[in-house]
């Protein structure tokens, strides 16, 4: 579990005083907020101003901003939608963890903020909890046993948010197709030009390959590859 923080706002009771305030009307306005400003612009005094309430009465909900942000990252993670538990049996465990991970990615790329976020900060809140139960009962029923467990659900979680990360960060520098096609063919002919050098590279990369849905399914596939080799062993 990354971050050592302890995650008060999932071990304390809510007292509300005031109904027109509670966690989950908190949540909300701080994901909009993260989505408009991202994590830098996000602080108790601009979050109050986007509920119409004094700062310090948020403080009668949460201890600060920290609690905010796990607040918010398990709001979003609520966006991902899980498969019906009564068809759950009944899907191949591939099939049923390639569908939860392109929808986490399409999260991710809705809430560029998010996977920062979930690779610091303890998952502890209900939304997160049941997904990464799904993760892990998809892979016991597989019949994957042990340390390989942690390790595959391990895998795929940091290849979906490293990959949507990346894909965020390119697609908000590179927003106008034509730049992006050449910017890719001139680093293709530099790659090829030094061929003699670098002639793994020069046969393998594929510079000028923008398709990321494309990219993110291989990855994935080649992962599951290996993860399907260690079933019962």
């Amino acid at each position: 579990m990354p971050g050592s923080r302890p995650p008060a706002v999932w071990f304390t009771d809510e007292r509300p005083r005031r109904p027109r305030l509670s966690r989950e009307r908190i949540a909300r306005a701080a994901v909009d907020l993260l989505d408009a400003e991202g994590v830098a612009g996000l602080s108790m005094r601009r979050l109050a101003a986007r509920l119409n309430a004094g700062a310090m009465s948020l403080y009668e909900y949460v201890g600060g901003k920290e609690d905010v942000l796990d607040l918010a990252l398990d709001e979003v993670m609520g966006e991902i939608e899980l498969d019906d538990p009564a068809h759950r049996d009944d899907t191949p465990w591939r099939t049923a963890l390639t569908r939860q991970l392109v929808r986490t990615r399409d999260v991710m790329k809705r809430h560029p903020w998010l996977p920062a976020l979930m690779a610091t900060r303890p998952l502890l809140g209900p939304n997160s909890l049941a997904r990464s139960e799904y993760f892990y009962a998809v892979l016991d029923r597989a019949g994957l046993e042990g340390p390989r467990v942690t390790a595959a659900v391990g895998s795929l979680t940091y290849y979906v948010q490293g990959y949507a990360a990346t894909e965020n960060i390119w697609r908000g520098l590179r927003q106008d197709p034509a730049q992006e096609a050449e910017l890719r063919d001139q680093a293709q002919r530099f790659i090829d030009h030094r061929a003699a050098d670098h002639p793994a590279l020069a046969r393998h990369a594929q510079l000028t390959n923008g398709d990321f849905d494309g990219s993110f399914a291989l990855g994935l596939e080649t992962i599951l590859d290996g993860i399907e080799a260690r079933i019962g062993h």
